[in-house]
């Protein structure tokens, strides 16, 4: 036994680098670096749009750097208000709550919605941040395979519990596939259990004005569906969101740990998202423009030789198996030129080391041409 508090940290890492696993920052500069971005969630290309900061900078201007406090004593401002009046009228749900991140959305969700005496039925591929909330919630959780609604059903009809609710992602955030929301809708409503569904990759892409997946598969009413959000993916800003019936907001008022104790979202990412949500009403072509982008990436990397997903919305996947070699295949597309991102285990399973591509409504023609050429160079290693 070592006396050393820090030794197995310090084994740990070296197990990690021999894997492929070890993981660095990578500081971005404010002139950039020369590369195509493929690798961020800016779906809708907002982040740097002009009249997205300048609504950041006039939000701090008028509310200050920062919330002050939690919303239930000084974080709530008149913007934020009006920001969860706007996300819940253009999803079509009746009424929304702002957390300070969507993984803190997530967590308050889930774990202030079930607790211990609750069943939860959780999708195997679902984001870290469920995973981690079913573990918080104290609920038995039953992780069913991944899409498989029988396995849903079985988990639900054979539980022993009153209450109980099913989790799942709307798009997956590595391989960009779509959740059969219809179908576990009607499962869950058999059963009377909430569906809480992460709309994080689908807000803003899905649908054809991007009012998310929910609202794209006719559900955008029921009153036992709770939604949850990001708007620092398509809406280019910062912090997440719960979409639902006004019980599901006051219970989360209330009783969600993750809103009571944290302070509240900054007011210049509250006025980035208002100023995004408003161009994607304005600008209904973004959402389609990205679906399609996401379609050509997909394209590209079959014909590098990887196994590319079937995107549902902007998420192209294409799988490299090893990790050494995933993070390989991100160096070269970089040395062309293209960062992509790179997902090792633990974000994906072992074996499925990928490159994950992210499109963007804004990508050029000659932008894409310029994908092209950097993951053709990726043939020659796929092949060997």
């Amino acid at each position: 036994m070592s006396n050393d508090p820090l030794e197995r940290f310090r084994v740990a890492a070296a197990e990690r680098e021999r894997a492929g696993l070890h993981r660095t920052l990578r500081p971005r500069t404010s002139g950039g670096d020369g590369l195509l971005d493929l690798a961020s969630n800016d779906y809708l290309g907002l982040t740097h749009d002009p009249r997205v900061t300048r609504a950041a900078a006039d939000a701090a201007l008028t509310w200050g750097a920062g919330a002050t406090g939690s919303r239930l004593v000084t974080g709530t401002t008149g913007l934020h208000a009006e920001l969860e009046a706007a996300l819940a009228h253009f999803t079509g749900a009746a009424g929304g709550l702002v957390f300070s991140s969507g993984y803190l959305a997530n967590l308050g969700a889930v774990a202030a919605l079930t607790g211990p005496g609750s069943t939860i039925v959780s999708d195997a591929a679902n984001h870290a941040s469920l995973v981690d909330a079913c573990r918080l919630s104290r609920a038995a959780v039953v992780v069913t395979p991944h899409l498989d609604v029988d396995a849903v059903e079985r988990a639900l009809s054979t539980r022993d519990t009153q209450h109980a609710a099913v989790v799942t992602d709307s798009v997956f955030s590595v391989d960009g596939d779509l959740a059969p929301l219809t179908a576990l809708h009607d499962v869950a409503r058999r059963h009377g259990a909430l569906l809480i569904v992460d709309e994080a990759h689908a807000l803003g892409v899905i649908g054809p004005e991007g009012r998310g997946a929910v609202h794209a598969a006719g559900l955008a009413g029921a009153s036992d569906i709770v939604r949850t959000a990001v708007l620092s993916k398509a809406l280019g800003s910062q912090g997440g969101v719960v979409l639902g019936a006004p019980e599901i907001r006051s219970a989360l008022i209330d009783t969600a740990r993750s809103f009571i104790f944290d302070t509240g979202l900054a007011p210049a990412a509250v006025g980035a998202a208002l100023a995004a949500l408003g161009i994607l009403r304005d600008e209904p072509w973004r959402p389609g423009q990205a679906r399609a982008h996401a379609r050509t990436l997909a394209g590209l990397l079959g014909d590098a030789g990887l196994t590319p997903n079937v995107p549902a919305a902007a998420v192209v996947s294409g799988v490299v198996g090893d990790p050494h070699a995933a993070v390989a295949a991100q160096a070269r597309c970089a040395e062309h030129g293209i960062r992509v991102g790179c997902f090792r285990p633990p974000s994906v399973p072992a074996g499925r080391a990928c490159l994950r591509l992210t499109a963007r409504a804004d990508l050029t023609a000659a932008e894409l041409a310029r994908i092209a050429a950097a993951l053709a160079s990726l043939a020659p290693a796929a092949a060997s």
